[in-house]
């Protein structure tokens, strides 16, 4: 079988400001969009109105959506529920001197909106529900809570599973990764939905599963090459690793990208958030979880930190002589 990158050989850990360089770029530029329009929250955070309706025929999507906007209903969102002519519409009234959470005035502007795109006596309201702010305020602390008890679940396993120099460097990338997705929501003006939140905490898992393989190898090779450097065994690691990572996330951008094209304004934003987010966590594992780890083993460097207070070298330089004493396991 063909085995891409099977011998690579390539210094990430020589290179890491250039990636510093390039997280900042992302990350800064995000967080002055943020600070300036804020995020754009869907009315499950916001509050707003629930219709559910049923048509005598197959509804486009797009133009209903169209004509939504015509009665001041912007980013309404419109997805199948049972039936290939039932469906689900979230929305909140945009007009000027409106209640955005007045749910007759909203169920008037859809009705109008369906009227136009239907005909008058060719759909069914079978139910209409209110989703107050302070509902949607509840949601979105929920949110954050979810991603920020995420953090210590990581530390603590990771902890356990190797050490807390591991664990905390997996967190830094974590948080890494978090702040680059939430400035590219920022940036592409994604509507902030529970899909989109489903997608960050995928993103997370899946940037987390890449880097604890990569760690997994560091003890693996601590133990092997006794010789080598921490720094060495850092890009070792990698690029033992990186054919593997290479295969895996090339086929899930691949599958996130026909989504992102062909599946719907549905499911449109959390494909595009999990493309970004596997991007950064391939990268992150790769240029800041080890990077990180390498810095941390420099301030407080554990029992198989070798060299890691002198210069990264170079891969393949000699490494300093050693006392030969068997290496401590990590786990």
């Amino acid at each position: 079988m063909t085995r891409f990158f099977a011998h690579a050989k390539y210094d990430f850990i020589g290179v890491r400001k250039y990636a510093y360089a390039v997280t900042a770029a992302i990350i800064i530029p995000g967080l002055v969009f943020l600070l300036v329009r804020g995020l754009n929250y869907s009315i499950e955070f916001t509050g707003g109105t629930l219709l559910q309706i049923s048509a005598k025929q197959v509804m486009d999507a797009g133009a209903l959506r169209t004509a939504l906007d015509h009665q001041g209903i912007h980013g309404a969102e419109i997805q199948q529920f049972g039936a290939a002519n039932e469906y689900v519409i979230r929305a909140r009234v945009a007009k000027a001197g409106s209640d955005a959470n007045d749910t007759q005035a909203t169920a008037t502007e859809v009705g109008r909106a369906l009227d136009s795109v239907l005909g008058k006596g060719n759909y069914v309201i079978q139910r209409t529900e209110a989703v107050g702010p302070k509902v949607g305020g509840e949601l979105r602390q929920k949110a954050f809570l979810a991603i920020f008890l995420s953090f210590f679940a990581v530390l603590a396993y990771l902890a356990y599973r190797f050490e807390w120099r591991f664990g905390l460097a997996a967190v830094v990338a974590t948080a890494h990764d978090i702040l680059a997705t939430i400035a590219f929501i920022g940036v592409m003006r994604l509507e902030v939905s529970l899909v989109v939140v489903g997608a960050v905490l995928s993103m997370v898992g899946y940037s987390l599963n890449d880097t604890i393989i990569i760690f997994d190898r560091v003890r693996e090779n601590l133990r092997k090459h006794k010789k080598e450097t921490f720094a060495d065994i850092l890009n070792r690691s990698i690029n033992e690793t990186l054919p593997r990572s290479i295969l895996t996330h090339g086929t899930s951008l691949a599958t996130l990208t026909a989504l992102a094209i062909f599946g719907g304004e549905v499911i449109r934003p959390f494909a595009l958030v999990m493309f970004f987010g596997v991007f950064t966590g391939t990268f992150s594992s790769i240029y800041i979880a080890s990077p990180v780890l390498m810095a941390i083993e420099q301030r407080w460097p554990g029992p198989d930190a070798r060299g890691a207070r002198a210069p990264a070298q170079k891969s393949g330089a000699p490494a300093p002589a050693t006392s030969g004493r068997k290496a401590p396991s990590l786990g």
